[in-house]
């Protein structure tokens, strides 16, 4: 049942991180509206990940790692930084849009420059631990 949501939430994942490199882009060459576009489509498919991550493990609970020794090691460790970073980048993805909806550029400049490059991390690091979890050959 619901055997499919990994797969979906990588994607998601991936595709976040492909929204918020062109928003980046974007941004820098001074394209607001590409930057705007690109920034709302990686909340949308941030938020479509959320929904479908609690959906699965609500149902189906953890999925454990079947790795050993210094690949289970990696894996814990990068798993680790993404679930921290994960529970801290929402309210930063929270504040950087409510600043830059507002008009509050300067502000939402100053907590963007942190949040992109966690939320881009967060974004990569979901899409490998999806992979490693999920595809790794581990025996």
């Amino acid at each position: 049942m619901l055997s499919y949501l990994p797969s979906v939430d990588a994607t998601l994942n991936a595709a976040s991180a492909l929204l918020l490199a062109g928003g980046y882009f974007f941004i820098r060459r001074r394209n607001v509206p590409a930057h705007r576009a690109c920034m709302l489509g990686a909340f949308s498919t941030s938020v479509l990940f959320l929904a479908c991550y609690l959906t699965y493990h609500f149902f189906h609970g953890v999925t454990r790692f079947p790795g050993h020794g210094f690949v289970r090691s990696f894996y814990l460790s990068l798993l680790g930084s993404h679930t921290i970073l994960a529970a801290v980048i929402v309210p930063l993805v929270l504040t950087t849009l409510y600043r830059a909806l507002r008009g509050r550029f300067d502000r939402h400049r100053r907590v963007a420059r942190w949040t992109l490059p966690l939320w881009f991390y967060v974004s990569v690091t979901g899409v490998i631990v999806y992979w490693m979890l999920y595809h790794l050959k581990t025996g």
